[in-house]
């Protein structure tokens, strides 16, 4: 009987690596995940229930550790040749069972691409930070404070404005650095996160990319304030909120790369999070065939079971269709992470466009066909028993995030048409 293991994977792009970190992560969420769901979507605030899942994923299971390089204790997927297929796995495993675990999770690594990944490996920092990811079996999380209120997500269309609206500043005195701003909506803020990678700017108002400056800054360092939790329609595992710097000061060395560098390599957390977007769309998708299929299996109409009507196959084979899609537009954006000398440095602005391609037409496809599902199913489709109305709310906000639908396009269209005033 075919099952969410039929749907189209490219296996010659998979390591023996892949196939078992999703064999951990499955195995984690069939049973840690999936029978409470439901509760954690009521856990948003506290976080009681779903911190000890991620202890065992993260820290037990030792997944907080794959970035680092081998040197410090890591598993070393930074300068791996399976990266994004391997990170593309254990994302969509995760989001199967709860797509906003899947975000918290990814989000762990953000910040730390800034100094564990080849070609620009901070082996500094790496010795600092690795202790408290791998001397230790409880979760430990890190936040990328990026979004600010007066831009949104504005920092993120570097091409264009070149962080000239980045108001968190950075000035330098002697060895420190002494950071004043504001930073709104961080995936794990609110005290979730340990460390935070902050996005700075060294000359507010500047285009000039050595003054983009991306500085690490432990959550308990002095002069640091976070606010609660936004209650949102969903994902509760992703924890956001504010967080506040009151001339908070860290060692020079914090800086993830330095002038010119920061700028380049941010460009990479932007592509491997788009293709983690992916991965957390198919996950989800995946969950919701395997919903579907019981569904229309056991209702029936005019004496036969649901599936059997030419209407209802006309929607399930659609559904298919884009999942097929967008699993494979998916593991393709990973291998082009793992083949730059194939497609390009991760940091382009060609890679940029093509994966927010890949991400904004996968999330489209996601929310339009969960609320096709849902038509089709009814009552039982808003039903939180059958978590579907669950995966509808949280695809939502996965389309929203990153800067939404309209940046990608701006990206894209910038990149394949060479707009200059996008």
């Amino acid at each position: 009987m075919p099952g969410i293991d039929d749907f189209t994977r490219p296996v010659e792009y998979l390591s023996p690596l892949d196939r078992s970190l999703g064999e951990i992560v499955r195995s984690w969420a069939e049973k840690e995940v999936l029978p409470y769901r439901r509760e954690y979507d009521e856990d948003w605030e506290e976080h009681r229930l779903i911190e000890p899942a991620f202890d065992r994923l993260m820290g037990e299971l030792g997944l907080q550790r794959v970035l680092f390089p081998e040197e410090v204790g890591g598993w070393g997927l930074g300068h791996s040749d399976y990266l994004g297929t391997g990170s593309y796995r254990m994302f969509e495993e995760i989001a199967r069972a709860d797509s906003a675990m899947a975000v918290a999770f990814g989000v762990v690594f953000w910040p730390l691409i800034m100094i564990c990944n080849e070609p620009h490996v901070n082996m500094r920092l790496c010795e600092e930070f690795a202790p408290m990811f791998i001397e230790t079996n409880k979760a430990v999380f890190t936040a990328n404070a990026m979004t600010e209120p007066q831009g949104g997500a504005d920092i993120e269309n570097m091409d264009l404005l070149g962080g000239s609206t980045i108001e968190t500043c950075a000035i330098l005195e002697g060895d420190e650095w002494v950071i004043n701003g504001h930073k709104l909506w961080p995936t794990n803020s609110a005290g979730v996160a340990d460390l935070f990678g902050v996005v700075c700017t060294t000359s507010p108002g500047s285009t000039d990319p050595e003054e983009f400056a991306f500085i690490f800054v432990p959550a308990d360092t002095e002069g640091v304030t976070q606010g609660k939790p936004y209650q949102k329609a969903g994902m509760a595992a992703d924890k956001n909120s504010d967080i506040w710097f009151e001339n908070v000061r860290v060692p020079s060395w914090y800086r993830a790369c330095g002038p010119g560098d920061d700028f380049k390599y941010f460009k990479e957390i932007i592509s491997l999070g788009s293709m983690g977007t992916i991965a957390f769309v198919s996950g989800a998708m995946m969950n919701i065939y395997e919903i579907l299929r019981e569904f229309c299996e056991e209702k029936t109409f005019r004496g036969r079971p649901l599936k059997e009507n030419d209407d209802v196959a006309g929607v399930l084979a659609d559904f298919v269709r884009d999942l097929e899609v967008i699993r494979v537009i998916g593991y393709q954006a990973a291998r082009m992470m793992d083949r730059p000398d194939l497609y390009g440095d991760r940091w382009s602005e060609e890679m940029v466009a093509k994966t927010r391609a890949f991400k904004y037409f996968a999330a489209d496809k996601a929310v339009e066909n969960v609320g096709l599902v849902m038509n089709l199913m009814g009552a039982h489709g808003s039903d939180r028993v059958r978590d579907v109305e669950k995966h509808w709310r949280d695809l939502k906000i996965v389309q929203l995030w990153m800067g939404g639908k309209q940046l990608c396009q701006m990206e894209v269209a910038r990149w394949f048409f060479d707009c200059e005033t996008l």
